[in-house]
């Protein structure tokens, strides 16, 4: 069979619908008028994938500004007006983030009605992608709780309860997404697979968990060039979520300097393998993504990789986007003739 395609999450916006190629955009219309233009977004984001060759499909998280904010600020608790400035990822870079004033709770479906209408664009896999509870914590102002395990609980609680209502509408894979884990290693092991366990206990479908190096913007770009010729923070996290509940560990490798060797770290976990570089606008060919593939097949058994994008693509420009969503079908397709 041929190697099972998705990607990380996230597509690039139109500009008719926000301002292009950035990671927290401004919206171009409003009410229900914007509404409509994120249904059509939605739409192109899914056809494109199907078009392409990607078997299990996102929503390409057209209707968010921001794949974090977009669910932080619609839980009770967090004031989405009550913005501040604040260093995230380990002072990384500098953000303005809401406010958590009060005890964090789901009020009502968060991203249910936008993957309601997802989930009628395609009878294939469907997969939703969530912020996970550590890189909420790592997004937001605290004002309200006595430490980062506190609030990361309360923050895994609401989304176990959404998870709970995708799932009922055809969610067919949940998941969290996690850039914090390749940042926090000590709370990873403190607190940080528990409330990822927190919030995908209890659900029926496919569960996955996202760790990656960041989107393909300067800060990003600037503090991998930094990390030197072997990035090792893999070899600190795969172990850790080899114990988790999630099935899925999703990964970067391609146009990286992380080794290869630490796929075999990650247990008996299927593993989603970047084959896909979301930091170049390069489109990859084909025979590209079929060496990141068989690299890959070196640590890890056939059916047990999934072949991915590195990260999201909401800042990337969407030509190259789409193109780069090619290659990564056609490079799965040529790594299956061979098998």
């Amino acid at each position: 069979m041929p190697f099972s395609t998705t990607i990380a999450g996230s597509l690039p916006k139109p500009a008719w619908l926000a301002e292009p190629e950035r990671i927290f955009p401004t919206w171009r219309l409003e009410g229900p008028d914007l509404a409509d233009a994120q249904r059509d977004a939605t739409r192109i984001a899914v056809s494109e994938q199907l078009r392409a060759g990607i078997e299990t499909v996102t929503d390409g998280e057209q209707s968010r500004r921001h794949f974090v904010h977009g669910f932080a600020e619609r839980l009770g608790g967090v004031d989405a007006l009550k913005r501040q400035n604040r260093g995230i990822r380990d002072d990384r870079y500098d953000a303005v983030c809401p406010t958590v004033t009060g005890e964090i709770r789901r009020t009502a479906p968060i991203h249910v009605e936008e993957m309601r209408f997802a989930r009628t664009l395609t009878d294939g896999p469907l997969k939703i992608t969530i912020p996970g509870p550590m890189t909420l914590v790592d997004t937001v102002v605290d004002e309200a709780y006595s430490s980062r395990a506190e609030l990361g609980f309360a923050f895994a609680r609401a989304i176990r309860d959404e998870i709970a209502d995708l799932i009922a509408v055809g969610i067919d894979v949940v998941q969290l997404d996690e850039p914090a884990f390749n940042v926090y290693f000590d709370e990873v092991a403190a607190w940080g697979i528990d409330a990822l366990d927190t919030a995908l206990s209890g659900a029926s479908c496919a569960t996955a968990v996202h760790v990656c190096y960041g989107y393909g913007i300067p800060a990003n770009v600037q503090w991998k060039a930094n990390l030197g010729e072997r990035w090792d923070q893999y070899a600190h996290v795969l172990p850790l979520l080899a114990k988790s509940q999630a099935e899925q560990i999703s990964i970067e490798l391609a146009g990286s300097h992380v080794p290869a060797e630490v796929l075999a770290l990650a247990g008996d976990k299927i593993v989603a393998v970047g084959v896909i570089d979301v930091a170049s606008e390069r489109v990859e060919t084909p025979d590209d993504v079929r060496a990141t593939i068989e690299l890959a097949r070196r640590y890890l058994p056939d059916e047990r990789i999934v072949c991915s994008t590195n990260c999201g693509m909401a800042p990337m420009n969407r030509d190259v986007a789409y193109a780069k969503l090619r290659a990564l079908a056609e490079g799965a397709l040529l790594a299956s003739v061979g098998l």
